[in-house]
């Protein structure tokens, strides 16, 4: 379990749950007694960035996170529960195993009637989400990725799968699986990744595409990709902010989304019938600048906790 001094956080009142945070509402429990319920489990990974030749940092954030987290108020109804299922530790290399051990978490709490907010951890956490969202659905159902990213993350993965070669992985070997990924850099993929993005089918908006304003577009592309799937999951890999906002990332860029973009996204996909389970990757600590993007990430965890609550 995680340690108790990471759920900490100011206490306005004892009794009046309207005056209550996270802290003071979440469960730890066994993964195996979260039913019914929204439940976070951390992924201490970033062995797929070290692969990718990245910045390493990002195994620090599911704690981190949710120490920002915690001091978030709790705007839910009293009956609504949210707990805390620990975190997934990677051993050394051992990222693989790691990436099938949080299949197992995710699965059994699909299969309890639970929502899973995974906080990464490297975006190699999205590969393991996957695994347990389709060993739940079974091999025939059609399950559409929404991922809000700068990058395809659709790289060769020949000699050793990375952070880099997910959505590869999968369209590869799942006839099932639709991609949709929103806020790619122009300059942040090579052309032979585009060529590879129409080869495989990918659906994709620009991040030049996606101004403050201009995103119905986006949202009717997003609604109709989502209804023509039997579930939709989500991830965000938070280097496709722009750095002013998201100086702690892996790969941190100058021209990435504004939060608010991220932020209507997020509430548009998970707001949504079919979306089942949501996950938050490459926030860095070590490279972070007075806790913005720790911070940052836990509010957006905030919206994915608002928006599943809702349809609860």
């Amino acid at each position: 379990m995680v340690s108790e001094t990471i759920w900490t956080g100011r206490i306005d009142d004892t009794e009046d749950f309207t005056a209550f945070r996270y802290h003071q509402v979440v469960e730890e429990l066994d993964v195996r007694e979260a039913v019914d319920v929204c439940a976070v489990v951390g992924f201490e990974c970033e062995e797929g960035v070290r692969r990718n030749k990245g910045r390493l940092g990002a195994a620090q954030a599911p704690n981190a996170i949710r120490s920002e987290l915690a001091k978030l108020p709790w705007r839910f109804q009293e009956h609504k529960r949210f707990v805390d299922v620990g975190n997934i530790t990677c051993r050394g290399e051992e990222m693989e195993a790691a990436q099938q051990q949080l299949g197992d978490i995710v699965k059994t709490l699909l299969a309890n009637g639970s929502t899973p907010i995974i906080i990464g951890g490297g975006h190699e956490t999205l590969y393991g989400h996957y695994v347990g969202v389709r060993e739940f659905l079974g091999k025939g159902a059609s399950l559409g990725i929404v991922n809000i990213d700068a990058h395809f993350d659709l790289r060769p993965y020949d000699e050793q799968t990375s952070s880099g070669t997910m959505f590869r992985q999968i369209l590869e070997h799942d006839a099932h699986v639709a991609y949709f990924v929103a806020g790619i850099q122009r300059y942040g993929n090579t052309e032979e990744l585009f060529n590879r993005a129409d080869a495989l089918g990918v659906t994709y908006v620009h991040e030049d595409e996606m101004m403050p304003g201009q995103l119905g577009q986006l949202m009717n592309a997003l609604d109709a990709f989502m209804d023509k799937h039997d579930a939709v999951l989500l991830t965000l890999c938070t280097d496709v902010l722009n750095a002013a906002y998201a100086p702690g990332v892996s790969a941190p860029s100058p021209f990435g989304l504004e939060p608010t973009t991220v932020r209507e996204i997020i509430r548009k996909v998970v707001g949504h019938e079919k979306t089942c389970s949501f996950d938050i990757c490459e926030v860095n600590p070590s490279l972070d600048e007075n806790n913005r993007t720790v911070k940052l990430g836990a509010h957006f965890v905030n919206e994915a906790v608002a928006g599943f609550m809702r349809k609860q």
